[in-house]
């Protein structure tokens, strides 16, 4: 029996192991790129990493499987029904919280190295560089990620939290004494106080660093701390020698870093003033004039009906409020009773629409809308002109004019929907509060705009039920 199995031990068998689950990483992450696909790439970058534990606990003196194993049950049993529970107006949470417990693993194991080698007593000098440096990025990803939580489940305020101009000081402080006590273990201090401070140092800015940052933001903030954690991951995976965890490290952190600069294009925004923070969550009025044109105009169910019924195309704006109602089952009822009449629709979606990357598609996608109905934000602004009715539900940021019209506007110059140049506007709101970035929507006041109140999914079902008369 030694001789027979001696082979899964070997350190080429191994690597090979290692190759395929990487390879199944890089191509279940090319489903991802649409709806469609997305299920099976998860589903083979499932296997990927099943395959990757598979090889590590191969690995001749890998520690106590026993421990091991009960881990993994109890990361089984916590994750799997959580997952399966979560609303999807709860996704983005649980996103921030999953990826901050990936930071935190990580900042665990590089404590958990320091013990075992003795402050990395003979070992070489880059192990411990990279070691220290995944205990800094992943302490800061984990406990900024459950700030980012807290705000997305309103358990913290989503304002911005900061102690004002000393905020940016403090930060260059803290990241100063995490650095100077990693320098130091790497110059041979075993003193397990060092790497406590650091530890601590570094949970402090990522608290400080999120806290700051507006509930507008949030989207970009998460992508960024989950490229943190991708890079907090490949640096472990280098001072372990593991090539796995080296490339889906590299994987996380080269995809969240492009996603973050593609949102923060979206915003109009750089991530250095996402990073400083100070935006969203304060009220402010605005944009539509003096007080006096602020004249809102309501439609009812079987008005809204009777225009997108006798209109050529229609298109439908997501956002976040959407996602609230779980409207979007009943929104494609609705866009196939408008296609049975002879209705042309299509659906606008702004990058940065709902509270994560992508959060639109993946409702509209669970509600089997056909992917080449969704249209991306520079695909359809053309034909907003040609567009007869635009039926906004719960979208505001993205659809404000103010971002393209008045230069003192806080989201001005922001790409956004441009549905304001439709013929007919619909709007379905709860009522006239301000989206995540604190400020007044003019759209709302415009002569071509009607407000239909009430929850989305309740307003379109009725809508639903008039256009079914008609």
């Amino acid at each position: 029996m030694p001789l027979a199995t001696s082979f899964l031990q070997d350190d080429d068998f191994i690597a090979v192991l290692y190759i395929i689950a990487f390879s199944l990483f890089i191509y279940g992450l090319m489903g991802l790129t649409g709806p469609k696909t997305a299920v099976r790439g998860n589903r083979i970058a499932a296997v990927g990493m099943a395959i990757a534990v598979i090889a590590t606990f191969l690995i001749p003196g890998i520690g106590n499987w026993g421990l091991i194993i009960l881990g993994i049950a109890i990361g089984t049993a916590v994750g799997v029904p959580a997952a399966r529970q979560v609303r999807m107006t709860a996704m983005p949470q649980m996103v921030a919280l999953f990826n901050g417990v990936g930071g935190g693993a990580i900042a665990l194991i590089a404590w958990s190295e320091f013990r075992h080698t003795n402050g990395y007593a003979d070992q070489a000098t880059y192990i411990a560089i990279f070691s220290l440096f995944s205990a800094i990025i992943g302490s800061v990803s984990f406990w900024g990620s459950n700030i980012a939580f807290g705000k997305l489940q309103e358990i913290l305020p989503g304002r911005p939290i900061s102690i004002g101009r000393a905020q940016q000081f403090v930060n260059l402080a803290l990241l100063a004494v995490a650095v100077a006590c990693a320098v130091a273990i790497v110059a041979g201090s075993d003193n397990e106080l060092l790497m406590i401070v650091l530890l601590l140092a570094s949970a402090a800015l990522g608290n400080l660093i999120v806290l700051p940052i507006g509930g507008a933001d949030m989207p970009v903030v998460i992508s960024l701390l989950n490229a943190f954690t991708g890079l907090s991951a490949a640096a472990a995976g280098i001072s372990l020698n593991n090539t796995a965890l080296i490339v889906a490290g590299m994987i996380v952190g080269a995809s969240g870093s492009i996603l973050t600069n593609l949102m923060a294009q979206a915003m109009n925004r750089s991530i250095p003033s996402i990073v400083a923070g100070g935006f969203g969550g304060v009220v402010t009025t605005g944009g539509g004039g003096d007080d006096g044109d602020k004249t809102v105009r309501s439609t009812s169910a079987s008005d809204a009906a009777v225009q997108m019924a006798y209109a050529s195309q229609v298109v439908i704006v997501p956002g976040y409020g959407m996602a609230v109602a779980q409207a979007q089952h009943a929104v494609r009822e609705m866009t196939k009773l408008l296609e049975d009449k002879g209705v042309e629709v299509k659906f606008a979606i702004h990058p940065v629409a709902g509270r994560m990357p992508g959060h639109m598609n993946v409702l509209l996608a669970e509600a089997d809308v056909p992917y080449d109905q969704l249209k991306e934000m520079d695909d359809i602004n053309g034909d907003f002109p040609r567009t007869d009715v635009s039926l906004v539900i719960g979208a505001n940021d993205v659809t404000n004019p103010d971002a393209r019209n008045r230069p003192d506007s806080p989201i001005y110059g922001m790409p956004i929907l441009n549905v304001d140049e439709s013929r007919s506007v619909i709007v379905l709101k709860r009522s006239m509060s301000s989206g995540f970035a604190g400020i007044d929507n003019p759209l709302f006041y415009l002569d071509n705009t009607a407000m239909l109140f009430g929850d989305a999914k309740s307003s379109v079902s009725e809508i639903t039920e008039e256009l079914k008369a008609l």
